[in-house]
């Protein structure tokens, strides 16, 4: 039996070539070389201006100086304002509770003066004006009103208004001796001031 020799087609003695060829790499210790040396000359590199750009370097910092002083002023300006539109809310807020509370003191009078009136303790209708005025002086006091206390008391122009003076020994110079009308106060603000009778 004769043995057919097979021969290589032309494509197949192409590829075989191809396949044989060395790729050439290159050594990893020279590309370890290369990127070093390349990040040397990146670090060495000096930039070097001309007058012109070195003044408009300079021109450019004194302008970004300016706008950062523009900027720090504007924005403790801004913080002034608030602080102060705040305050004068606050003071609006406070004035208006003491006008408020000031229109409500007369009623707070007739019931002090209906519960001193001379009557029959036991008497319902003196019972309940009691409770009315003491229910009122606690809705007073959880509102953040106090009474100025002034009987007896040296006279204080700030919270006081004396109409009247009398001599009496039992009392020192300048003392409160009479309280004709309860004074109060909001806080630090006089709401009414007390009008009293000065001895001495």
């Amino acid at each position: 039996m004769n043995e057919e020799t097979k021969q290589p087609t032309p494509e197949e003695t192409e590829e075989s070539t191809v396949q044989q060829e060395p790729t050439e790499e290159p050594a990893p210790e020279e590309t370890a070389e290369k990127t070093e040396k390349k990040a040397k000359k990146k670090k060495e590199k000096v930039y070097t201006f001309t007058r012109e750009q070195a003044e408009q370097m300079e021109l450019a910092a004194k302008q970004l100086e300016s706008v950062k002083d523009q900027f720090v002023r504007l924005t403790a300006e801004y913080e002034n304002y608030r602080k102060r539109t705040a305050k004068e809310k606050d003071g609006l807020y406070q004035d208006a509770r003491a006008d408020t509370i000031r229109e409500f003191l007369a009623v707070y009078d007739n019931l002090e003066r209906a519960c001193a009136a001379e009557g029959d303790d036991d008497s319902p209708h003196k019972k309940g004006l009691v409770m009315i005025f003491q229910q009122y002086q606690e809705i007073l006091r959880k509102l953040g009103v106090e009474e100025i206390q002034a009987q007896g008391q040296p006279f204080d122009p700030e919270t006081m208004n004396a109409v009247m003076h009398v001599d009496d020994e039992n009392f020192g110079e300048s003392e409160v001796a009479q309280v004709f009308q309860a004074g109060f106060r909001l806080g630090d603000k006089v709401v009414r001031h007390a009008i009293v009778q000065v001895a001495n």
